[in-house]
């Protein structure tokens, strides 16, 4: 647990989830996907993550998670009739089974350059060595290729 608070932390959020809730966010999944197709995605996430991180909010709950919506800018009234119609239920599922077939299975998680597998919440620092690793290793693949070829 103590790893997890670091990684949260060192995401800029303050570690205080809900104690006695682990939430379905199959509704905040859709209503993220609302907001991407409207241009607010980062505005949505940003606003649900600190909202259950730091603040202890139970993005579960339809009215709450419809309220933090609502603050970050997504127009209520359309996230209602999408969750109603379950408009984005499909483009989730999707997501989800492609991300077990390349051995996702928990959250947050990171596929770099279609090579490398970031499972957890890392800070900064780590994703600028993971893309200097994933450099390093095409520079020495390319230098390789060149020396074998006549």
């Amino acid at each position: 647990m103590a790893n997890v608070k670091q990684q949260i932390e060192a995401c800029g959020y303050t570690y205080n989830p809900p104690p006695d809730v682990v939430p379905n966010s199959l509704k905040a999944l859709e209503l993220t996907e609302l907001a991407r197709s409207v241009g607010l995605h980062k505005e949505i996430h940003d606003r649900l993550m600190h909202a259950y991180w730091s603040e202890a909010a139970n993005i579960a709950d339809q009215d709450t998670l419809l309220e933090l919506c609502a603050e970050a800018g997504l127009d209520r009234t359309e996230a209602v009739e999408a969750l109603a119609e379950k408009r984005f239920r499909e483009t989730v599922h999707a997501a989800t089974r492609e991300a077990h077939k390349v051995g996702i299975n928990a959250i947050p998680a990171f596929v770099l350059d279609k090579r490398l597998l970031l499972v957890g919440a890392y800070p900064h620092d780590m994703f600028e060595k993971a893309f200097e690793q994933l450099a390093e290793a095409e520079a020495k693949t390319e230098a390789e290729a060149e020396t074998e070829s006549p």
